[in-house]
């Protein structure tokens, strides 16, 4: 019954548009859930969040967490996006996979342990928001209203894999300073023909720590924007370098190491959204291996950028379907999500 329900808290969940910042009627629709199974709850903006009954400050805790904000339908859906249809064992609609999946299956998990006695760990259930925008009041705008938090579960699509590390991302606009004047006249200071030596210093940027989950850290030259008509020299050169960040560099760290090898202005727009890890000798991961399960790195975001504890991304769908169109998750993989979660904390409960 358990595992009907959250499916259908899902399918409820899709039928209602719940974009980064505006997740309010998800929000009312998890509160429901938390009701019906008489569990207190707290919410701040649209940010829900329970601790098991038996909550205990001497005892460590263990946050599961998932979010309920979704990114806006792409243009090559053929299908209604909010319509929760059931066909051939998938389940459709948009965050369905993103993180639909993950979330009902750790509310579920959450609500199977609510009331059990004796718990080796605290438990602290979070459905946040703004998390696909990285927003200001996603899960790291909650964490000073929250318990101490010892180690987390994020819940995203990993197949229900171990994702024991994760990369971070640093995004540095570069400018690159001349001085204008008439594409006529000579001109020594042009910023555009300064552009090839940076070019080449982006290429041969190093970083020497590689992961051995996450690998290098990657710098990849996105975006280069100059100039408004043919016959004007512009005054700078604009550019974005988005940095995919290991475990083995802080980001303060890789802001440091380009500002010294880049002769341009740099600046980077966040410093927040670090990279994460959790010991592959933690409990929480080897009860994950006994349950034949296989670790990896991976390079997406979560709400693991927000938090300074252990942490596991963990959970049923497969990422490679975020953000596609005609999104889905296949039913079993909500069951066996529910079931896995379930028989995880068993082991270090």
């Amino acid at each position: 019954m358990l595992t009907q329900n959250a499916i259908a808290l899902l399918q409820d969940l899709i039928r209602l548009e719940s974009f980064s910042g505006a997740e309010d009627r998800t929000a009312a629709r998890i509160e429901e859930w938390f009701s019906s199974y008489d569990i207190a709850f707290q919410r701040k903006d649209n940010n829900i969040w329970a601790t098991n009954n038996y909550f205990d400050h001497k005892k460590p805790t263990l946050l599961l967490n998932s979010h309920h904000d979704t990114v806006c339908p792409n243009q090559g859906y053929t299908r209604n996006p909010y319509s929760p249809d059931i066909e051939d064992g998938k389940l459709y609609g948009l965050g369905s996979n993103d993180a639909g999946g993950a979330l009902v299956s750790l509310i579920a998990c959450f609500t199977h342990f609510y009331k059990q006695e004796n718990l080796d760990y605290n438990l602290l259930m979070v459905a946040s928001a703004e998390e696909e925008s990285a927003g200001k009041k996603s899960l790291r705008y909650l964490i000073p209203d929250l318990p101490q938090i010892d180690v987390a579960i994020v819940g995203e699509p990993t197949l229900i894999d171990l994702a024991i590390a994760e990369k971070g991302l640093v995004v540095f606009d570069l400018s690159l300073k001349g001085t204008a004047s008439h594409a006529a006249h000579p001109n020594e200071d042009n910023p555009l023909m300064k552009l090839p030596k940076l070019l080449k210093a982006i290429d041969e940027l190093e970083f020497e720590k590689v992961s051995p989950l996450l690998g290098p850290v990657k710098a990849t030259l996105t975006q280069l924007n100059a100039g408004s008509q043919h016959n004007v020299v512009p005054s700078e050169v604009n550019m974005v370098l988005d940095v995919r960040v290991n475990e083995c560099y802080s980001n303060k760290e890789i802001e440091q190491i380009i500002q010294s090898s880049l002769d341009c202005e740099v600046k980077a727009r966040s410093l927040i959204l670090k990279s994460s890890s959790i010991d592959p000798d933690h409990p929480l991961v080897k009860a994950g291996i006994a349950l034949g399960k296989k670790t990896y790195g991976s390079p997406t975001l979560s709400d693991q950028a927000g938090l300074d504890c252990p942490s596991l991304k963990l959970g049923p769908g497969d990422s490679t379907r975020s953000h596609s169109a005609n999104e889905f998750i296949f039913v079993r993989e909500i069951e066996e999500g529910i079931t896995f979660y379930i028989n995880l904390l068993n082991q270090i409960l």
